[in-house]
């Protein structure tokens, strides 16, 4: 099932349920654009630079990152010895996508918000559209999303408006903040 778009400021509300780990995962995501598993795959190392090289899994291209200090603090302040998001049961592994989802569903239900799905690839939605508004650019959209297809990037860009015309006839409870 596909991501829905929400108003960011809807989406920090929901963020504000979470567990520290997991809001500082999607807000990393939120900052960035990097889809979660690229995130949840962040080393200890890496953070320490602040500005780093990332090799996307899901494409295999390279991106370079850069995070704001007080970002930067906060994910060393929760860091593992390997990675940032470690696993539950194994210092050597990263916490799983499902567990950061997990969270973000039990927020939504805490929250009441139904009709839109809500995941954690929703903040590269709302990042996406959040550049495309600030620079009404395509070509710099598809650029820091690293996407090969304008086409994917304007799905991206415009999903605002794709969700809001999705929802129109469904009945959707989406609290605004």
């Amino acid at each position: 099932m596909r991501s829905d778009y929400i108003e960011a400021e809807t989406f920090e509300h929901i963020l504000s349920a979470l567990t520290i780990e997991n809001r500082l995962a999607l807000i990393v995501s939120l900052t960035t654009g990097l889809r979660i598993d690229d995130v949840l795959h962040l080393k200890t190392s890496d953070i320490l630079k602040g500005r780093f090289s990332i090799k996307e899994m899901k494409t295999g291209k390279t991106r370079r990152v850069r995070l704001g200090k007080k970002l930067q603090e906060d994910l060393l302040s929760i860091a593992g010895r390997f990675y940032v998001f470690e696993h539950r049961n194994d210092v050597k592994r990263c916490r799983t996508r499902q567990a950061v989802n997990k969270d973000l569903k039990r927020a939504c239900t805490l929250f009441r918000v139904k009709g839109v799905n809500v995941t954690p690839h929703t903040a590269r939605k709302i990042y996406s559209v959040g550049e495309y508004k600030s620079t009404c650019n395509f070509e710099r959209v598809k650029d820091l999303l690293n996407h090969s297809n304008e086409s994917v990037t304007v799905l991206y860009a415009m999903a605002d408006i794709i969700t809001e015309r999705n929802n129109k006839n469904k009945k959707i409870n989406v609290p605004k903040i």
